[in-house]
């Protein structure tokens, strides 16, 4: 083996720890000759070249250092195209993009933390060798924890300012990184994830790769996931439509049917409509998402919806969220389908449809029912549900209501023909607020961890259930709110919410240090292109702490501006 380095395409990220064991992941554009991971307090002290030997020789261990051998896998999915802008590449039509995963299972690992590094062979023997990080098995049951709470990175620009500033005020050791969804764009977009020139990728950010100027400033978010795991939701970016070889990327995340469509097309071509891969080519899938962090994951749901104790925290992950479309009152949308469609009916979009059901009867709800009155949630000092989409919220993204659409097909009395397809979502059956609220009020939740609307607001229902959405990291698209004098962009009627939280719940003024409107009164609310904001729980206190950060001035201090108690 050569002592020549080639660079991996992401840092290594730790999965699902548990007693006395871990997962590392990373990934390489070939499969290579061999993909080891050390583990042990000898492997700080490792030259590349001593490194390099360790991994490759007779001995599995030596000491102060263990040898681990990854299993490889090629993603399925992921690819390029002429939107990707990767740097030093072009990609004039939709290409497959060789991304091979690498994932190292660590066992017998003792209390605390130990220091390891990934040591990787491409094709020719050169091998790459990290600098050294640190792992942990999951923290015991029943002490305290603090984990980070953040959502919707998507490539927005402030992302990495706001990691930099997550590491400069809690650190990187953490219990748990909790990220409710929508990491990128397109979720089968590979330099989205890895080395998008268009904005920092996802794993950029999260492992200090980035390199993005805001004021003067270049930010390189922070080495978070190489010391602290990953416990992911499923964002609607994270799900991609209908397969194509030809569409561009973005076209075919915008294009998903629901799974009945797509059965029901099945049977009218005289296919198998149990045939689950032609199911998900007609419809939509999040393989790539489900490639990339295979763990956390339940008999269940596998890695779609799950559940862990994290110290004293148990954790609950769904999968809630549906497909993003304009409101706007022609084209394929929200409420209407495009009238150069009405006789295609392969082209309709069936408005904002679920993608996985979570409504009362459903597989995801019976589940959820079962293990929010388990021995392991109930035994926990505190309970957080995360999953994506809200429904108490300020944000746009929380109207309509999280509701199957009805679909109402109108046409020319004369003719017959269709004249317009529309959708409407009724606020009584906003499956969130009808069937889950209700659960989790019973169980005694702590706190819903949301994202999805790009704002930081806060609520707290009667019988004491905290929701958080914390999704102002990158971004603003704006908030709804009687202080703000802004209305949600959405038809008048009774299911249509256009101010204020479509739940009822009056939304929480921050308790420390809030931001103040025009006339100096303060707000319930962060949404700003220029202001980051991060959340941490801490368990051992008993409260979530909320910060927020002006990227124009660079050489001002994070604000703590919100504190409450979980209990």
């Amino acid at each position: 083996m050569t002592a020549e380095s080639t660079p991996l395409l992401c840092e290594p990220y730790l999965l699902d720890p548990g007693p006395t064991e871990g997962y590392v992941a990373w990934h390489t554009e070939e499969p290579g000759t061999g993909q080891f991971v050390l583990v042990g307090a000898g492997v700080t002290a490792m030259s590349p070249r001593q490194a390099r030997e360790a991994a490759t020789g007779d001995r599995p261990s030596g000491p102060g250092w263990r040898r681990f051998a990854a299993e490889t896998q090629a993603l399925s999915r992921t690819r390029e195209d002429a939107e990707s802008l990767v740097p030093g590449r072009h990609y004039p039509t939709v290409t497959h993009r060789p991304v091979y995963r690498h994932l190292a299972r660590i066992t017998d690992l003792p209390p605390g933390r130990t220091p390891y590094r990934v040591v990787a062979f491409d094709g020719r023997g050169r091998g790459t060798v990290t600098a050294p990080y640190s792992l942990a098995p999951a923290a015991p049951t029943g002490t305290g924890v603090r984990l980070l709470l953040s959502s919707d990175h998507q490539l927005k620009t402030m992302t990495p300012a706001n990691l930099e500033k997550v590491a400069e005020t809690v650190g990187v050791r953490l219990d748990g990184v909790l990220m409710a969804g929508d990491m990128v764009n397109v979720g089968d977009r590979a330099s989205d994830w890895f080395d998008a020139g268009t904005g920092p990728a996802f794993f950029a950010s999260m492992t200090g790769r980035a390199q993005t100027p805001i004021a003067g400033r270049t930010y390189r978010g922070a080495p978070l996931l190489q010391h602290t795991p990953i416990f992911p939701a499923i964002g609607n970016h994270e799900v991609m439509g209908r397969w194509s070889e030809t569409a561009s990327l973005d076209s075919q995340f915008n294009d998903p049917q629901p799974r009945e469509v797509a059965r029901e097309r099945c049977r009218a071509d005289g296919m198998d409509d149990s045939d689950e891969a032609e199911l998900v080519r007609r419809s939509w899938d999040v393989t790539t998402y489900e490639e990339l962090f295979p763990y956390p994951r339940s008999a269940a749901g596998g890695p779609r919806w799950w559940s862990r104790t994290i110290g004293d925290v148990h954790l609950v992950t769904l999968f809630v969220t549906s497909i993003w479309r304009p409101a706007g009152p022609v084209g394929r949308g929200k409420f209407q389908e495009d009238v150069a469609d009405l006789t295609r009916p392969e082209r309709w979009g069936h408005g904002q449809f679920v993608f996985e059901p979570v409504h009362r009867g459903s597989a995801q709800y019976r589940w959820l029912e079962r293990e929010l009155t388990s021995a392991q949630a109930r035994a926990a000092r505190f309970r957080v549900v995360m999953f994506h989409h809200p429904s108490h919220g300020l944000g746009g993204n929380s109207a309509p209501p999280y509701t199957d659409p009805v679909q109402t097909v109108e046409r020319d009395p004369g003719t017959g023909e269709i004249s317009a397809i529309r959708y409407a979502y009724p606020l009584a059956e906003d499956h969130i607020l009808r069937d889950l609220e209700p659960l989790f009020s019973a169980a005694g939740v702590h706190l819903v961890h949301n994202g999805h609307a790009h704002v930081w607001n806060r609520f707290r229902n009667p019988a004491g259930v905290n929701w958080l959405e914390t999704s102002n990291v990158g971004n603003n698209y704006g908030a709804y709110d009687v202080s703000s004098g802004e209305s949600r962009p959405l038809p008048a009627g009774p299911d249509h919410v256009l101010q204020g939280d479509p739940g009822g719940l009056p939304a929480v003024v921050p308790t420390i240090a809030p931001l103040t409107g025009p006339t100096g009164a303060p707000l319930p609310y962060v949404a700003s292109d220029d202001i980051t904001v991060f959340s941490v729980l801490d368990s051992v206190a008993g409260v979530v702490r909320s910060y927020r950060f002006d990227t124009r001035e660079p050489d001002s201090p994070v604000l703590l501006f919100d504190e409450f108690p979980l209990a």
